[in-house]
């Protein structure tokens, strides 16, 4: 079968895995039966594109990727909303945001309407495992890897482009109380001028040790410093961060080292249509430290495709914890929260033109 210049072979009906249990779907566990492939060498450009069985990869072992590190990935949702159709949240925005990883990583960028396409191809032939529990969704991983056998410092030749799908419940055991985070002033994540900006596996791998033991000291999360002075505030591990001033709404800064959220550009724009002052700019731990002492923060929150909107209860910094407003959920992260997943299920007009229908 073909649709869509796609090749498809499909399982049979009783060689397809039973669905887990929409209660205890965790987070990146369970995997569809199905997956989207297509490869790229440098003199035919990307080719043979194909819907087939999950399975595995057979790699040379001196695939570049292996040793040099050029992967790429993404990551995006397909919500059930209440009137049984499959809703995409902003999916084009993943699509430039990949080729942007592309290019940095010197992999080849991909028409974004022809993986957009195949990611609806691909979403298609596995919806029944869209979930309909509240607060679930499926997990949408595009991803590239650099496949040529060659060990040598260079761009290589030849590429797998793949999409992998995974129904999920919330990211953060927690849900959507706040959680904990553990400002590390001895790890970096990315510095300007670096690949931060980019979605590529290294960034993520850097960023293990810190998470490792924040984790082991009871923390969530790490809020990340810049490179240079460990004082300007980035980004935390899984999400772009926001802090909530009284006559303001800061985010750092785009500056190079930080991941462009789908979600933080979201929240800007959501807040701005609400008259809220939003602002981007450098934002540094001992201004946020200051402004929770004398009252001036009232709450903290991060964003990101996986948790949407996750509240912060407080900020641990040089042995001290700092608590934002009680420990507790802010008014605004919970009207964002409601807002967006709104959105995202047909629950509330799209007043953005975010939505997709599949």
């Amino acid at each position: 079968m073909r649709r869509n210049g796609i090749k498809i072979e499909l399982l049979s009906d009783d060689s397809r895995k039973p669905l887990p249990d929409e209660g205890s779907l965790g987070f990146g566990i369970h995997f569809t039966d199905h997956l989207f492939i297509m490869q790229y060498y440098d003199k035919k450009g990307w080719h043979s594109p194909m819907i087939v069985p999950y399975g595995e990869f057979c790699l040379d072992p001196a695939s570049v990727c292996l040793h040099y590190g050029q992967a790429i990935f993404e990551g995006l949702k397909a919500y059930r909303g209440k009137d049984g159709k499959v809703r995409l949240f902003r999916p084009r925005e993943n699509m430039k945001r990949l080729n942007r990883s592309a290019w940095r990583m010197c992999m080849p960028e991909v028409d974004e309407e022809f993986l957009l396409n195949a990611v609806k191809e691909l979403l298609r032939v596995e919806e029944r495992w869209v979930p309909g529990a509240k607060g679930t969704s499926l997990y949408i991983r595009p991803f590239m890897i650099a496949t040529e056998a060659f060990l040598g410092v260079r761009p290589a030749k030849e590429y797998i482009l793949a999409v992998i799908l995974s129904p999920v419940g919330a990211y953060y055991a927690e849900g959507f109380n706040p959680v904990k985070i553990f400002v590390t002033d001895e790890f970096v994540r990315a510095a300007k001028g670096g690949v931060g900006e980019a979605k590529t596996a290294g960034n993520y791998a850097a960023s293990l040790m810190a998470s490792e033991q924040a984790k082991e000291k009871g923390f969530t999360q790490v809020l990340w410093l810049d490179a240079k002075e460990h004082r300007y505030i980035e980004e935390v591990g899984t999400m772009n961060i926001f802090f909530a001033f009284k006559d303001e709404i800061v985010t750092p800064s785009l500056s190079g080292s930080i991941l462009p959220g789908v979600t933080r550009d979201s929240v800007l724009r959501l807040g701005a249509s609400w008259g809220i002052n939003m602002a981007e700019r450098e934002l540094s731990i001992d201004e946020v430290i200051d402004a929770i002492k004398d009252g001036r923060l009232v709450e903290c929150f991060g964003t990101g495709t996986a948790a949407v909107i996750s509240p912060v209860a407080s900020l641990h910094y040089k042995g001290n914890e700092y608590i934002i407003n009680d420990g507790k959920t802010g008014s605004l992260s919970k009207r964002l929260f409601e807002e967006i997943t709104a959105i995202q299920y047909g629950e509330k007009e799209d007043e953005f033109g975010w939505i997709e229908i599949l």
